[in-house]
């Protein structure tokens, strides 16, 4: 858990810097030994599941990030679902969890 909260911690402030930057920084994070042995690229995305979990997934952050929402790495949106941040922006969950698993299919 402490891991999460490290990478949260350092995403929030990727969060806070221009799209470009945010994303440099994620990639720098997964370069790290310990994200690469806690990803979950074959975790089946649904609306229940939480963003701690959908940022260890490149495609899922990729179309998350695409759609505006930035908060991936926000420390609290660790602990929320797809579905409330979803909700927050405006978006429509199931369509979400659609073209997420879609896109993770396609590998």
């Amino acid at each position: 858990m402490a891991v999460i909260h490290a990478y949260a911690s350092l995403i929030a402030n990727a969060a806070n810097a221009s799209h470009a930057n945010a994303k440099m920084k994620i990639q720098k994070i997964q370069k790290s030994r310990d994200f690469r042995l806690s990803k979950s690229e074959d975790l089946e995305i649904t609306k229940k599941t939480k963003f701690s979990e959908i940022m260890k997934d490149e495609k899922a952050r990729e179309i998350l990030m695409e759609k505006g929402m930035h908060c991936l790495g926000c420390p609290m949106a660790m602990s929320e679902s797809l579905e409330q941040g979803a909700e927050m922006h405006g978006l429509d969950a199931d369509e979400l969890v659609k073209e997420i698993n879609k896109k993770k299919k396609r590998k």
